[in-house]
């Protein structure tokens, strides 16, 4: 589907809802359908491979990592009519601003994160971009404990839920996380 007009595309939900499946998916749609496409993720976010957004699955994308959300303006070509950004919780406030220019100048900007921390609680500029975007899609995932839908990321420390006062952001720590439902999220005061 080619696109006349600018737009932000918001993909959420919890870990393992296939946030990232979905962004490579269209990424490579716009790629197949010849638009130029740039990706975009937090430097922060090494994971599985600092220069590609990778999903649990295995799928990957080349991306440009950026240590703040003002760099994507120097690094975008002219030509670039699509723009991913992943793990767009890990960006900076500026990163609203920089999806609104590139909407507003006729990129399509497709973003996926994490729409609640692992209190529950929203993540970061996730909620600003939700609501400033045409459209947003939110993926479920599977509940460890039940088999129901999931929404919600559980951190496990030493097998139990991590409390309320743990740090938001934790990078390359050793702590597990499990999808889970509302009803089996638990968040210890």
């Amino acid at each position: 589907m080619m696109h006349t007009h600018g737009l932000i595309e918001v993909v959420c939900g919890s870990m393992f809802s296939g946030k990232t499946d979905e962004l490579i998916r269209r990424l490579v749609r716009a790629t197949i359908a010849k638009q130029k496409v740039q990706v975009f993720k937090p430097a922060i976010d090494a994971r599985y491979s600092v220069e590609k957004v990778a999903s649990h699955t295995g799928s990957t994308f080349d991306a440009i990592p950026v240590q703040k959300a003002a760099e994507i303006r120097s690094k975008i070509e002219n030509d670039t009519t699509v723009v991913g950004l992943d793990e767009a919780q890990f960006f900076d406030p500026e990163i609203v601003d920089v999806a609104h220019e590139l909407a507003e100048r006729g990129v399509r900007v497709i973003v996926a994160g994490l729409d609640m921390d692992f209190r529950g609680e929203p993540f970061g500029i996730m909620p600003i971009l939700m609501s400033k975007a045409e459209q947003v899609l939110k993926l479920h995932a599977i509940c460890m404990v039940c088999g129901n839908e999931a929404s919600r990321t559980q951190r496990l420390v030493n097998g139990k839920p991590a409390r309320y006062d743990e740090p938001v952001v934790i990078v390359g720590a050793s702590e597990l996380y499990e999808a889970r439902c509302r009803v089996h999220h638990e968040v210890p005061k």
